[in-house]
């Protein structure tokens, strides 16, 4: 299969002043989001990207259009709904603080797969419908690029963080162990077998490696030789 590199959009206005944003409008990137998203787009530019698709939100068609304008083709660049944020209903908007002193808090943390928020969706549903579009993606870029394809999806922090846990096998009660911060870059490769992870939560680093393709072979035992040189 296709390799996806899994963006989160740069840190926030909301981010900033710890708001829970969720899918509310006109939430976009400060001047900090701004200097993250250059980056990640620097980081990627050494790569020939298949596509980048985005969450419809402001905050990542912002950051994709970084990443869009420093490729040196004309990559497909669609917005992917089921890409977007969890939809937190009465709680998006608020104070994370506030937050906090919430009964629900405490099951976020540790039993999420629990989670219904009020007035919004599930946590389970959420990493549903982000791994079947990844999924979807995946297998689309590959059929029309090979399987040597690499792109990129830009999404939100609960939602790759679901992705990443589903891609590791880990039950979505653990995804709060995986931290992904504003405009870092996880890397997945779904194999025949398989998902692969090679990346989760960077901001800095040669990302060149990955234009000479991933292989889907067995998982080399005692780790294997690496990546080929740049």
């Amino acid at each position: 299969m296709a390799t996806v590199i899994l963006v989160r959009h740069g840190r926030t206005t909301a981010n900033a002043s710890g708001i829970l944003a969720g899918r509310a409008a006109g939430v976009g990137l400060d001047q900090t989001g701004l200097e993250q998203a250059a980056s990640a787009g620097d980081r990627l530019a050494v790569l020939p990207l298949a596509g980048v698709v985005s969450s419809p939100l402001e905050r990542c068609r912002e950051t994709a259009r970084f990443i869009i304008d420093r490729q040196a083709g004309n990559p497909a660049a669609p917005v992917e709904a089921d890409l977007t944020e969890c939809d937190y209903g009465q709680w998006q908007g608020r104070k994370l603080s506030d937050l906090a002193t919430e009964d629900l808090w405490g099951a976020v943390q540790s039993q999420p797969s629990t989670v219904v928020f009020p007035g919004g969706e599930s946590m389970a549903g959420m990493q549903a419908r982000s791994v079947a579009a990844i999924r979807r993606h995946d297998a689309a870029f590959e059929a029309g690029h090979g399987p040597g394809a690499v792109w990129v999806a830009v999404s939100h922090g609960d939602v790759i963080k679901s992705i990443l846990a589903d891609a590791l096998g880990m039950h979505l009660d653990l995804f709060q162990r995986i931290n992904v911060g504003p405009a870092s870059i996880s890397i997945v490769h779904y194999g025949p077998a398989r998902p692969s992870v090679y990346a989760t939560n960077t901001d800095a680093g040669d990302l060149a490696w990955l234009a000479h393709g991933i292989s889907s072979g067995d998982a080399p035992v005692g780790g294997g030789a690496g990546q080929a040189a740049t």
